[in-house]
């Protein structure tokens, strides 16, 4: 009995696998006629129509502007420097790093002893030779006198002669009274002679006299000046900066102590390329003084200031190239010399042009506008200028046209578009993220 239970179940285990292995292959010739039978579907084709954002430009007059990068600089630098060695006995208190001075302060006092020394030592020189000028005049005056007493002792002797003379023609006088007469009168003449020589002599030293008195006064105003050189004083009002002195200190001539800024005449120094040079030149080749706007950017904080352009850098140094330009700025108490700065100058308004966005111009310097049935056309246009994100071009075939403002490889002429407006644009991006879920999640029950 046991062996013929065993043998039943055999018989219908295998009778199971053998219904179950022609179920499962009916069902797969099943699906093979299945899928034979089914027609063959071709997909239908449709074209693609691509969303783009539209601009429609119009025209106009604008003033393009020039960006740059430079440098804040002082117009008046003033190295302060000690004119005499000495020690340094009094300072201002405002003589600091990034003091504010005056213009005439009193910066620092050089020890004066010597110069105030030397001084009186020149006064004295200056009353002495005054003194000698006065006794060279007096002197002069008296030699002056004693040549007219003895010329005028000179023709009385004449006069006796003469009288000799004209009694020895009567033959009243003596030969001998007519001799001691001529040797009266030769005797006058050689007093004359030197008393002209004496007088002179008096000349010259009052002519001495005179010079040694204007030694002896450049001999003042030399000691006076030196004097003076011993008080350091501001040239203008402006700021110090790189001092390097205290009380006290020995300083040696021509030691520079410090240098002063005049805070108040800034400039602006840049460099611009040649092409941009050209456009900052007038109708006769000179620089324009074009508005100008500089601003100092500090995180959050902006500080601007305006001004002029005023000059250019005479040569170029060697490796540079464009230009060097300097524009002269108004008041700009906050800002300080060598501040790193954008400048950004006003150029000529350009009349008749149209703004558009730097993506809406490709490389080959054409725009795509929308055109008949929504297609695209391919639109040459002039380049004027780049402003930042945005170009200028000539509105002449641009203007109130709707312009595709993103260039893509994608794009190109014939292809059919739709506007895209800003809504559409966030609503496309909503069902192409709802899309996109609805994909994975299908992915994932599958």
């Amino acid at each position: 009995m046991r062996f013929f239970r065993q043998g039943l179940l055999g018989l219908f285990l295998l009778s199971l696998t053998l219904g179950i292995l022609a179920y499962a292959g009916q069902t797969l010739r099943l699906a093979v006629e299945a899928r034979m039978a089914r027609e063959a579907r071709v997909p239908e084709r449709r074209e693609r129509v691509f969303a783009v954002r539209v601009i429609r430009p119009e025209a106009e007059t604008v003033a393009p502007t020039l960006t740059a990068f430079g440098r804040i600089e002082s117009r008046r630098t003033l190295e302060i420097r000690a004119q005499t060695a000495g020690i340094i006995t009094n300072l201002a208190p405002g003589f600091v790093e990034g003091g504010t001075v005056a213009e005439g302060q009193l910066l620092a006092q050089i020890d004066p002893a010597d110069a105030e020394a030397a001084l009186a030592r020149a006064r004295t020189d200056l009353a002495d030779a005054r003194a000698e000028e006065r006794a060279a005049a007096r002197a002069l005056a008296l030699a002056r006198d004693e040549l007219a007493a003895r010329e005028e002792q000179a023709e009385i002797q004449a006069r006796a002669l003469a009288r000799q003379r004209d009694l020895e023609s009567r033959g009243v006088g003596t030969l001998t009274a007519i001799e001691a007469a001529e040797y009266n009168l030769v005797q006058a003449r050689q007093a004359v002679l030197a008393s002209r020589q004496a007088l002179a002599m008096a000349e010259t030293r009052v002519d001495q006299a005179a010079t040694a008195r204007d030694r002896a006064q450049l001999a003042l105003s030399e000691a006076e000046r030196r004097l003076a050189e011993t008080r350091i004083t501001a040239g203008f009002n402006g700021t110090l900066s790189e001092v390097s002195v205290v009380e006290g200190r020995l300083v040696s001539a021509n030691e520079q102590i410090a240098r002063l800024v005049d805070g108040r005449a800034l400039d602006v120094a840049f460099r611009v390329s040649n092409a941009d040079y050209a456009r900052l030149l007038d109708g006769a080749g000179a620089l324009r003084p074009a508005p100008v706007t500089v601003t100092l950017e500090s995180g959050a904080a902006r500080i601007t200031a305006t001004g002029r352009i005023a000059r250019e850098a005479a040569a170029l140094a060697e490796g540079e190239s464009g230009r060097m330009i300097f524009a002269a700025l108004d008041a700009a108490p906050a800002l300080k010399p060598g501040d790193f700065v954008t400048v950004t100058v006003e150029e000529p308004p350009l009349a008749d042009v149209a703004r558009l966005p730097a993506t809406a111009l490709g490389p080959d310097g054409a725009v795509l506008a929308l055109g008949a049935g929504d297609r695209l056309e391919r639109l040459p246009v002039t380049l004027l200028r780049r402003q930042g994100n945005d170009v200028l071009v000539r509105a002449k075939g641009v203007a109130g046209r709707e312009i595709v403002t993103e260039r893509n490889p994608a794009l190109g002429p014939g292809l059919k578009v739709r506007r895209l407006t800003p809504e559409a644009a966030a609503t496309g991006a909503r069902e192409g993220a709802t899309d996109t879920a609805a994909r994975r999640d299908r992915r994932m029950g599958g």
